[in-house]
């Protein structure tokens, strides 16, 4: 099947204003470190900025890997933070929905909180309803990761590392993970995920950024315009987990294969999207074998800004802020509100360690897990 959505991205190239790298300008990347506080526990926590020189600017903290702020210029070069977040680390310490944090040992939904692997059956902390969640109640999110500054003269990049210990949330394995956030000449932020272990175990890493184009706290989402490179998804029982099949998305709400905005048929009377609330599903992308694909395009009509998301991961999760309900207070006072951010989480399938049909997630001693996903920004000319 022809992605007819991305054909018409090619052809769109040539009314983008900054989607092409700009001439060079003698700057060069930067990166600034800062205190950002401390844990509970009195941990150091920091707040790590990198700048490309081109109005791109990411600010990450050692605590869960978080993407605080990340600020990209409109149309008009008018830079503005598109992710929803704290200006503290108050905020992420009281509790919250995962605001731009890194997700382990396991992204989305494990059923029942268990999984069977070499004829032993590992019980993980029930943390959503009755099924596990993100990595368990103190996932990745969570813990306070070592910095490195890794930059070159082109590009920022920031390591991360982590030792997740045998048990720890009830996975086996001494799993050691690096994450590496890059902000390259390109205006593209690349995550490089990578982790070996020394006993069988299962993994899947992803970023649980909440973007809005328009800005954060600048309304809802519904109008920003997305394509997806998925011609299937994978629908989801009452609890959000897979049901198994592998659902065509063509005939249904689900498809994105041209740009629609995400409002368009969020409200129609479709089950899935009842048992999600809004859009809470995976779909499976087209011609993902492990090489960096394009996976989504997303457009917010009044800034232009415009971001594409590619991955070698086989799956992204898109999820419309369906629980955000107006109780969380963000950056700048801003209250948000529902559907005030999405997600694109590239991943693997949910709930695949009971799944043998799914592609596998198991990693073995001497195996790399190693993926990547790259967020690129643009903005494009008023139409």
């Amino acid at each position: 099947m022809r992605f007819r959505g991305f054909a018409l991205i090619g052809l769109s190239l040539a009314m983008l204003v900054s989607c092409a790298p700009k001439k060079e300008t003698g700057r060069t990347a930067t990166m600034k470190k800062q205190s950002f506080g401390k844990t509970a526990a009195g941990v150091d926590v920091d707040l790590y900025t990198l700048a490309n020189g081109n109005g791109v600017e990411v600010a990450i903290t050692t605590y869960g890997g978080i993407v605080v702020s990340l600020k990209t210029p409109d149309r008009a070069g008018l830079s503005s933070d598109i992710v929803l977040g704290f200006d503290s680390l108050d905020g992420y310490l009281k509790g919250h929905p995962y605001f731009g944090a890194l997700i382990g040992r396991y992204g989305n939904r494990i059923a029942k909180g268990r999984f069977t692997l070499n004829g032993v059956e590992y019980k993980l902390a029930v943390n959503n309803g009755e099924n596990h969640l993100h990595g368990g109640i103190q996932g990745f999110d969570k813990v306070v990761w070592k910095a490195r500054d890794v930059s070159t003269p082109e590009a920022a990049s920031l390591e991360l590392t982590y030792l997740s210990k045998d048990g720890e949330e009830g996975y086996p394995g001494n799993l050691s993970v690096t994450v590496t956030y890059t902000l390259t000449a390109k205006n593209e932020l690349k995550i490089d995920y990578l982790a070996t272990t020394d006993k069988d175990t299962v993994v899947n890493l992803t970023n649980h950024s909440y973007f809005n184009l328009a800005g954060q706290g600048q309304g809802d989402i519904l109008g920003h315009e997305v394509t997806i490179n998925a011609g299937r998804f994978l629908p989801v029982d009452a609890g959000l987990i897979p049901t198994g099949e592998r659902k065509a998305v063509g005939g249904t709400p689900f498809d994105f294969n041209r740009p629609m905005t995400i409002g368009a048929r969020i409200q129609q009377d479709d089950e899935q999207l009842k048992r999600g609330k809004g859009y809470d599903h995976c779909y499976i992308l087209n011609g993902s074998g492990g090489a960096l694909t394009p996976a989504a395009r997303v457009h917010e009509p009044k800034s232009g800004r415009v971001m594409e998301v590619l991955t070698t991961e086989p799956a992204l999760q898109l999820y419309t802020g369906n629980f955000l309900d107006g109780t969380l207070t963000g950056k700048g006072g801003k209250v948000y509100q529902f559907r005030y951010g999405f997600c694109m989480e590239t991943q693997h399938y949910p709930d695949s360690p009971n799944q043998p049909d799914f592609p596998s997630v198991v990693l073995k001693p001497g195996a790399k897990y190693q993926t990547t996903t790259v967020y690129r920004f643009s903005a494009e000319a008023a139409r």
